[in-house]
């Protein structure tokens, strides 16, 4: 299939798909007029890769195992567990920067109608 066929059927924008090509996540067969051909697996590929994009994957993390996954469950491909534990760690450091941010700014709130209602009594 060509790229508008697959990003038609993946809702996947013809820039992302150059990209992932780019990335090495996808390799179409190049055409006598240059043109990408896909094969029927390619769809399955994009959904793929859409999902550990979702889970925050980057696509150099996903290069790293993509290529397992496609062929076995994921618990047979040793590279996806510490990947994943990485992301949950990085996750794990985000939220509570993201708490400590919003403690900061619900005690800042608290202060300034505090002191309002000092003024106005």
């Amino acid at each position: 299939m060509k790229i508008g066929e697959l990003a038609t059927r993946t809702g996947v924008s013809l820039r992302s798909l150059r990209y992932y090509e780019e990335q090495g996540l996808l390799t179409p067969i190049r055409l006598e007029n240059g043109y990408r051909e896909y094969s029927p697996l390619a769809e399955e590929q994009v959904r793929t890769i859409q999902l550990y994009l979702q889970l925050g994957l980057s696509t150099e993390q996903i290069a790293g195992f993509l290529h397992c996954v496609l062929k076995n469950k994921e618990a047979f491909c040793k590279e996806v567990l510490p990947i994943y534990r990485e992301k949950l760690g990085e996750i794990e450091t985000q939220i509570q920067l993201l708490s400590s941010i919003k403690r900061n700014l619900e005690e800042r709130i608290q202060s300034i109608l505090e002191e309002q209602k000092e003024t106005e009594e």
